[in-house]
């Protein structure tokens, strides 16, 4: 049985992004409307220092692209195996991307990143992304259970 789902043309498991709509003013936890969005990529282990030292100074031009674009929150971990792990919060992801995708310091930013990437069969990381479905949240978890009463 297949599980993957394909979200704007991404591969990945499960359903779409949850929105985390709940709020609990009681605990003074405020719930975001943002979708939280992570993904997974693989960084050669050959080109791993050289992907740290590009991610340490962005373009400003590139920087810039994301947040106009509703990039926010935007984090990119990286393991010693080179599993990247990256996160972000965006009102609509699809919007996000394709907002990237027509800037042109994204195509150059791509065409370069592009080498250091595992398993994206050519295609730019960006398209390449593993999408994974959020299984927990606390900010949700604790609204929720603030809005039934049962907050102790």
């Amino acid at each position: 049985m297949n599980r993957f789902k394909t979200v704007g043309g991404m591969s990945r498991r499960g359903p779409a992004p949850r929105r985390n709509l709940l709020a609990a003013p009681s605990t003074g936890l405020q719930a975001s409307s943002k979708t939280r969005v992570c993904f997974t990529l693989r960084v050669r282990p050959d080109r791993m220092d050289e992907y740290r030292e590009r991610h340490a100074a962005v373009w400003p031009e590139m920087l810039r692209a994301l947040a106009d674009t509703g990039w926010s929150n935007y984090s990119l971990f990286l393991g010693d195996d080179g599993l990247l792990v990256g996160y972000l919060e965006t009102d609509d992801f699809d919007a996000a991307r394709a907002g990237m995708a027509r800037r042109e310091v994204n195509a150059r930013w791509q065409a370069e990143m592009a080498p250091f990437f595992e398993g994206t069969d050519g295609a730019n990381a960006d398209d390449a992304f593993n999408v994974l479905t959020e299984v927990f949240n606390l900010e949700t978890q604790l609204a929720a259970t603030t809005a039934e009463g049962g907050a102790e």
